[in-house]
């Protein structure tokens, strides 16, 4: 079994990379091989002009955070910011003050200069974490590589963290590559995103262009919450067909028989819209609506829409009608699960 197969990526300077996809997809591999903790079997790694596949992790000038903080226990945390410092060799070798400001400047980045007399047993799982941030930032690396790390945190505290990651990012500079299986993570925080599966890269972009312009099934399934609505479809004289609704133009396509994703925000009330479906109830969530409803050609159980306030339902009908907003609207193929593209002609 390959773990991280064809692999091919350059990751711009001074960017913040989000390395996406479910568990045993490949993707803390692929960190593993860049920080030199596994080697590859094949191919070759550059930190910029440099070769550095046979070079060995302490020698490639990175910052590695780990899930599990992977702090000290006996020591405080000046002591865990310090610890990469005082490892240090040679003509690199530092002095206790020139360590010791670098100590307090990470501490300061990551907001917990307060904290540096305490050992990790006093601390808060965030506090534990932006201590392991800081001790990766202390030598000030070529390269951070962040590996969930946010996974043991509570909601509350994952939200603030990561827009500290992100804030952190951007002051430093820091060329940084942060592995989650948690889609909102990645597309909150990063500025290319690398979706991958099975091993293999299946899309690399700017988060919302991936979002908007998927180039499979896989990727369209994997972004977005609530999750897209995947209906079974066939295209017959350039129109779309959600069982017996004809729902939509779909010009350029031949006629076929095509997996229909739709994104939870392309659904348009319409009292003589083409797509009829079995009301089953509606959410009013305070900024938007989610109108659920189930329909024949959706696998699913439910089906969920949703749409902003402005938007008044009839729950008494017991049906909802609907037009879709086209470009919301992915045609996939069935066997492959390759991204249809369509010319849109209308609804």
């Amino acid at each position: 079994m390959i773990a991280v197969n064809d692999f091919n990526f350059e990751i711009p300077d001074g960017k913040l990379i989000g390395l996406l996809g479910p568990s045993g997809c490949g993707k803390s591999t692929t960190l593993n091989l860049i920080s030199g903790l596994q080697k590859p079997t094949s191919g070759q790694i550059f930190f910029g002009e440099d070769d550095v596949t046979n070079l060995p992790p302490e020698n490639r000038g990175i910052g590695l955070v780990f899930q599990n903080y992977a702090l000290y226990p006996h020591l405080t945390v000046r002591q865990n910011i310090l610890f990469p410092l005082e490892n240090l060799k040679g003509k690199d070798k530092l002095s206790k003050t020139v360590m010791l400001e670098k100590a307090q400047a990470a501490a300061g980045l990551v907001q917990i200069e307060e904290l540096m007399d305490r050992r990790p047993g006093e601390l808060s799982g965030g506090q534990q974490q932006r201590v392991a941030i800081a001790r990766a930032l202390v030598k000030m690396p070529k390269v951070l590589l962040l590996d969930e790390p946010l996974s043991n945190l509570d909601a509350r505290l994952r939200l603030q963290t990561r827009e500290e990651i992100r804030r952190i990012q951007r002051e430093t500079g820091i060329t940084t590559i942060f592995v989650t299986h948690d889609q909102e993570e990645a597309m909150s925080i990063s500025d290319m995103i690398v979706v991958m599966n099975a091993g293999v890269v299946q899309q690399i972009g700017r988060p919302q262009d991936v979002y908007d312009d998927p180039k499979n099934l896989f990727v369209a399934k994997f972004l977005g919450t609530p999750p897209i609505n995947v209906f079974d479809g066939q295209i017959k004289g350039g129109k779309l067909f959600l069982g017996e609704d004809k729902v939509m133009d779909v010009a350029g396509t031949g006629d076929r028989v095509v997996h229909v994703g739709i994104r939870p925000e392309g659904f348009r009330l319409k009292e003589d819209g083409p797509l009829c479906c079995e009301l089953c109830g509606v959410e009013v969530m305070g900024r938007d609506v989610s109108v659920i409803f189930t329909h024949q050609a959706c696998p699913n159980a439910k089906v969920r829409a949703i749409m902003g306030t402005e938007y008044k339902v009839d729950t008494w009908k017991g049906i909802v009608r609907f037009s879709l907003i086209p470009r919301k609207v992915f045609l996939f193929d069935r066997e492959t699960g390759e991204r249809i593209y369509f010319e849109e002609g209308g609804q």
